[in-house]
């Protein structure tokens, strides 16, 4: 009875701000735009090649910054050396990365990849305020090659709250990787090879043929591209304290907002929390915040089924040995030698080391919650439930469950439509309201 009156109530509201925008949006002039026209709008200025936009209408400035990564040398697998200089130990390339089935463009050494060395970094904030007391680092999902989609998330956080936004590019996403893999030639011939066949593989299109082949060569490439992410993130902050970002406070407040995998690598650097720099911030994890085996990322959008399955098992496997086929895995996944970046290993499988990714949530209580919707078949709602609360229910952080009244997927959980613009709108506007709620909770 309770969930009919909810729904109820729901329904009554999304009817009651649909009425309101479509009286505030009566007239020839519009004192507020839909999500589609924000979208298109932010769209048409956004470009990474320009220091600083300025857009006087919107009321915001971009700033793009120009960033070389720390971490890539001796990590990322192609480089002359492989080596933990924490430790003074080095590792045999041959043994410790293997490429299977990688050939041509998409069998480039990662460490070659120049794109993902140096790369931009947008900062996007208050046009009419000189320096912001708070920031918002955005990560963004898997196989993800535009910002377009999260332009309005940005855009929305920097209007209502005041803070800077910075959207942060994961290693070989977005301007971090060759054009030709976007290539829609190129890459439909690699998905054809792929897709031949559909008893082996499933959801294979050009879309996704880049990442599903270069993570079934090498399944290991998620940690060694996150750690690469996460060493510059750390490096980003360091800038951030120092002073470098004369549009944000030096001593700002930094939260984070996590949205798919990019959920799964803040909620890491939450965990780790390394020399303390996020004691002070919340995350946000938008359509994620449950292990990776609990994701289902089989879509032509994202990665197909040979790809998905090759991870998993790899994992599963390295797990239940205790990394002894991947030496160099296991010396940064040893909690003893790296305890910061060995919390990878507690959230790739629900089923293993259970206990200590709840008592370390335990101790995250109330700094980071997840909204999850409930027809999202990547991320389903009762993963996050699962991981984020323990499996006995018996952690305190905050899993919102939503259920927009329109047609919606994992991929685009905001529609560019015009037919349902008014309910797109308010169950975006609603959203990023929950963000902001709980980030000055």
């Amino acid at each position: 009875m309770l969930y009919i009156i909810y729904k109820k109530n729901v329904k009554h509201c999304f009817l009651y701000a649909r009425l309101t925008l479509f009286f505030i949006n009566l007239g020839k002039k519009k004192c507020v735009m839909f999500y589609y026209e924000i979208h298109k709008k932010l769209s048409n200025i956004f470009d990474t090649s320009q220091e600083k936009i300025v857009d006087a209408e919107l009321g915001i400035s971009i700033h793009n910054i120009k960033f070389e990564s720390v971490a890539a040398d001796g990590v990322l697998p192609g480089s002359k050396l492989l080596k933990c200089d924490l430790h003074h130990c080095e590792f045999d390339s041959a043994k410790a990365d293997k490429y299977s089935s990688e050939t041509g463009l998409l069998g480039i050494p990662d460490y070659l990849i120049k794109e993902n060395l140096k790369y931009t970094i947008s900062v996007i904030k208050n046009s009419e305020v000189t320096q912001v007391d708070e920031v918002v680092i955005l990560f963004h999902g898997l196989n993800e090659k535009k910002w377009d989609k999260y332009l309005p998330w940005a855009y929305e956080l920097v209007k209502k709250s005041n803070v800077a936004v910075l959207l942060y590019p994961i290693s070989f996403h977005m301007d971090r990787a060759p054009e030709q893999w976007s290539d829609r030639k190129l890459m439909f011939e690699v998905a054809q090879h792929r897709g031949q066949d559909l008893f082996e593989n499933s959801d294979s299109s050009y879309v996704n043929a880049a990442i599903s082949s270069r993570m079934e060569a090498h399944p290991q490439r998620m940690f060694w591209s996150g750690l690469q992410s996460y060493s510059d993130v750390i490096e980003i902050v360091k800038d951030l304290r120092a002073g470098s970002f004369k549009y944000i406070n030096a001593n700002a407040k930094i939260n984070l907002f996590g949205y798919s995998i990019g959920s799964f690598l803040s909620v890491i650097l939450m965990m780790s929390n390394p020399n303390g720099i996020f004691s002070d911030s919340k995350l946000f994890c938008f359509c994620g915040g449950m292990t990776i085996d609990r994701m289902f990322p089989i879509s032509k959008y994202i990665m197909d089924a040979r790809a998905a399955i090759a991870m998993q098992k790899v994992f599963a496997q390295l797990l239940t040995t205790n990394f002894s086929s991947d030496l160099r895995l296991g010396h940064y996944q040893d909690c003893d030698l790296h305890p910061n970046e060995s919390w990878f290993k507690t959230m790739l499988r629900y089923n293993h080391f259970q206990h200590e990714r709840e008592n370390r949530f335990k101790k995250l209580e109330r700094k980071i919650k997840a909204y999850v919707l409930e027809q999202d078949v990547v991320a389903p709602p009762i993963e996050a439930l699962n991981t984020l609360k323990g499996g006995y229910r018996s952690i305190n952080i905050d899993v919102q469950i939503d259920d927009y009244p329109f047609h919606y997927t994992h991929m685009v959980p905001f529609p560019l439509t015009s037919k349902n613009a008014e309910e797109v709108t308010v169950a975006f506007e609603k959203t990023i309201n929950s963000a902001i709620e709980f980030y000055k909770s």
